[in-house]
């Protein structure tokens, strides 16, 4: 729909400005912290998102934030005002407890509370992933922690780091004891603060342009019509009840079975709601994979709002008709303490999101997509160690992987997706910045054909990364899924290929390396990870064969899987390239 409130008397174009004028805060600070960021999990991989809450905590602006990192900045809000209720201009407020509205201990969130006129009106929010917090082994995703005492970082459950502007010295002192590497951690912290008070700044302009009451009636249009965009678009889908189970690989001697996840998701076009139910699944395990409130809720939400149209507003009048069903003392639901949700912003959270986008394929052909990579491979792993170069020693998650992403009814998917936790947004680290800022060298970066999931739009293709030391030891940590079984397609799309960690000696040798991994490469040794192409969306060999014969000689597909997937003959030169169809074996091998 497209039409304002008549009650708040809002007309199209008013109500468009005021939405995009949040969006435009949003990016200001998301510059922000991009431009002054000091690791490169931040500043260079864009591991961190802002948004904008109103009065009542509802999420009312997120621009391009990273979908696990979006929904939960309202739970946190109302975090705030509850143990804070007499918050005041200049306060800002360290959140990273994952019981309170946080996603997992390593993404520490600033939330900074906007007063126009002597009143709260909005609160500004940047959640950023840490580089390290403090965990007991160098890495922000502890899988093995059998609870949040095991898993060791330092938790902030909302606690004041400034009042009247000025920083609680006592917090930066803890954190400057604790964290590894402090400086980088301080530089950080500072960048967010900044990005939060620049959306502080220009939420008191844009309320100086409208006025208190304009602007608190603007809200309630808002987000009623961002409702009535997702009440009609979920009324257009058949009615359905839809159930689907998705799979977290074994994972070291903590947890030898995996996880098994259920999904039931009930359309109901009439009252034009989604519901996501959670619930029947197995309760906290003792390692650190459970996820939290905020991450089951917000991948759920993220699973559906991806089958509906591109264009919704992403905010909590959308999410009102996306109701999520959970239960406490669940692995994907609301953690008992003292369960660790240390990994809770991926693995269980990229299947939850997966297995609801792609159940709603199920419909028919035109709805939902397919799988995305799950595959958080070495490549995307916690760095450590000591710079021989005199830099002394450092941490750092790398964002070196592509990661395909899932194929729709209708386009391809990406060939550099990271994981549907971040749809895209994260960007790849510059191997010629992380050479400079680490004592590593990055051998290669390509992408490997014929891995991606055929059908008639296939998915995104992996990527191969290899890695290794300069001078010193390095400890590389990382706990991946999608070890065992690769994206799956959909609509008689094929499934991806599943993703390899391999450590290759001195000597050549190549190791594979289990999907939990904590290993040392010495000097003259280097790692691999192989990430997993997206599933493919209905049948290839219905595909266009112009677009078969673009992918071969592109790279992404090998001529071999074109004659024998999707059923198109390639021809080539004498150096093998490919130079044209040959359309009437084409048409021989299709009809038979």
């Amino acid at each position: 729909m497209a039409d304002g409130s008549p009650m708040t008397g809002f007309d199209p174009v008013e109500l468009a400005i005021m939405g995009n004028r949040l969006d435009a805060i949003v990016r200001e600070m998301t510059s922000t912290v991009i431009l002054t960021a000091n690791s490169s999990v931040i500043g260079m991989a864009r591991d961190f998102s802002c948004s904008i809450l109103s009065a009542d905590h509802d999420i009312i602006g997120v621009a391009e934030a990273l979908p696990v990192h979006a929904f939960g900045s309202n739970l946190q809000g109302q975090a705030m005002a509850e143990f804070h209720p007499g918050f005041r201009e200049g306060d800002a407020f360290l959140n990273n407890d994952p019981y309170n509205g946080n996603t997992h201990a390593a993404d520490h969130t600033i939330l900074v509370p906007v007063f126009f006129e002597g009143a709260h009106l909005f609160t500004s929010v940047v959640k950023c992933h840490q580089a390290d917090c403090g965990n007991s082994v160098p890495t922000t995703y502890f899988a093995a922690a059998t609870d949040v005492y095991n898993e060791g970082a330092l938790v902030f459950p909302m606690v004041q780091i400034q009042s009247d502007y000025t920083d609680n010295e006592d917090i930066v002192r803890m954190c400057r004891a604790r964290i590894r590497v402090p400086d980088q951690w301080y530089g950080d912290l500072q960048s967010a603060l900044a990005a939060a008070r620049t959306g502080e700044r220009a939420l008191i302009r844009f309320a100086e342009k409208y006025g208190a009451e304009r602007v608190k009636a603007f809200v309630t249009a808002w987000l009623d019509y961002s409702e009535r965009r997702a009440a009609a678009a979920i009324g257009r889908m058949p009615a359905a009840t839809l159930e689907r189970h998705g799979r977290l690989d074994a994972l070291g001697e903590f947890l030898p079975e995996g996880v098994e996840i259920f999904v039931r998701i009930t359309i109901d076009p009439e009252n034009r709601k989604a519901v996501v139910d959670l619930r029947d699944n197995i309760d906290c395990v003792d390692a650190g994979v459970n996820l939290c409130q905020a991450t089951a809720t917000g991948m759920a939400i993220t699973g559906i709002a991806n089958c509906l149209e591109h264009d919704l507003p992403l905010n909590s009048g959308t999410f009102r008709r996306i109701e999520v069903l959970l239960r406490e003392n669940c692995v994907v639901g609301i953690p008992k303490f003292p369960h660790s949700a240390s990994t809770a912003t991926t693995l269980l959270a990229d299947v939850i999101c997966n297995t609801a986008q792609s159940a709603i394929s199920e419909i028919g052909d035109g709805f939902g997509l397919s799988e995305s990579n799950m595959f958080l491979g070495v490549s995307t792993g916690v760095i450590s160690g000591h710079d021989e170069r005199g830099g002394g020693d450092y941490v750092n998650q790398l964002f070196l992987m592509g990661g395909g992403g899932p194929a729709s009814p209708e386009a391809d998917g990406l060939d550099t997706f990271t994981v549907i936790a971040g749809a895209g947004l994260c960007y790849r680290d510059s191997i010629e910045i992380t050479e400079q800022r680490l004592p590593m060298l990055v051998k290669s970066m390509k992408l490997v054909p014929g891995t991606a999931g055929a059908g008639r739009q296939r998915g995104g293709v992996a990527t191969r990364t290899e890695f290794g030391p300069r001078g010193s030891e390095m400890v590389v940590m990382q706990v991946t899924n999608g070890v065992a079984t690769g994206p799956r397609g959909v609509q008689g799309g094929h499934d991806a290929f599943p993703g390899a960690n391999i450590k290759v000696h001195a000597d050549g040798t190549e190791e594979v390396l289990p999907g939990y991994l904590h290993t040392v490469l010495k000097p003259g040794e280097t790692i691999v990870g192989i990430d997993s192409g997206g599933g493919g969306y209905g049948d290839p060999a219905v595909r266009d064969p112009a677009r078969v014969l673009a992918d071969v000689a592109e790279g992404y597909e090998t001529a071999g899987r074109a004659r024998e997937i999707y059923r198109v003959a390639i021809l080539t030169d004498a150096e093998g390239f490919a130079t044209g169809v040959d359309a009437a074996e084409t048409a021989r091998l299709r009809g038979a």
